[in-house]
């Protein structure tokens, strides 16, 4: 004779989906919420906005300098200093086909393209830089903000005017610094930015 086993409440059997009994492996595991429903969205971290609003600042950085050159065309006469302070400062338009600082300025003319090119990679890669950075990240953003216009201010005169329009001049006795612009300012300001940025960043992870 064959006896059957009474069921009772809360003795259900194997395979029939019931609750896992006390003791039994996994019953004391903790249940992922949602883990259980298909389809579920996976419960990742939440995107913080990107510093991308930083090239809003880039933009003003070119119109300024932009708008400073188109001023510097129809008012200042050409090789003629203008004096601003005396001892200091100076007016003076005159031209550069090479980078910052007239570098480069007589090597021939293909300087203009391989400044024009790496200006364009340098920014895409700053670009990129600032898609990954947080908005609030201030102390990394606005100096990628600045070279990016910086660059960009300089790339316009060259495929404008064939090279960069200069007209800021500062002296010291018969010492001149070689003349600037706009864009060269925040391109410069934006360098030192950045190597300001990664020293604190590294003397912070140093404490830490």
């Amino acid at each position: 004779m064959v006896l059957n086993a009474a069921k009772t409440p809360g003795n259900a059997p194997a395979g029939s989906g019931g609750s896992p009994q006390a003791g039994s492996p996994g019953a004391d595991l903790p249940r992922a919420r949602g883990a259980d429903l298909p389809g579920s969205p996976a419960q990742g971290p939440r995107s913080r906005p990107s510093a991308l609003v930083w090239l809003l600042l880039s933009a003003l950085v070119i119109g300024l300098d932009q708008w400073s050159k188109a001023w510097v065309l129809a008012r200042l006469p050409e090789f003629e200093a203008v004096q601003v302070i005396d001892g200091f400062w100076n007016w003076y338009r005159t031209y550069n086909t090479g980078a910052a600082f007239s570098f480069l300025s007589n090597a021939g003319g293909w300087q203009i393209w391989f400044f024009t090119a790496l200006a364009v990679i340098v920014c895409g890669l700053l670009g990129w830089w600032l898609s990954r950075t947080p908005r609030g990240d201030w102390r990394t953003a606005l100096p990628y903000a600045l070279v990016i216009g910086g660059a960009l201010g300089n790339v316009i005169d060259r495929l404008l005017h064939g090279h960069v329009i200069d007209f800021i001049q500062w002296y010291v006795g018969d010492h001149y610094w070689p003349s600037f612009n706009i864009a060269d300012s925040a391109i410069v300001c934006g360098a030192v930015g950045i190597a300001l940025s990664g020293l604190l960043k590294r003397e912070t992870r140093e404490e830490e």
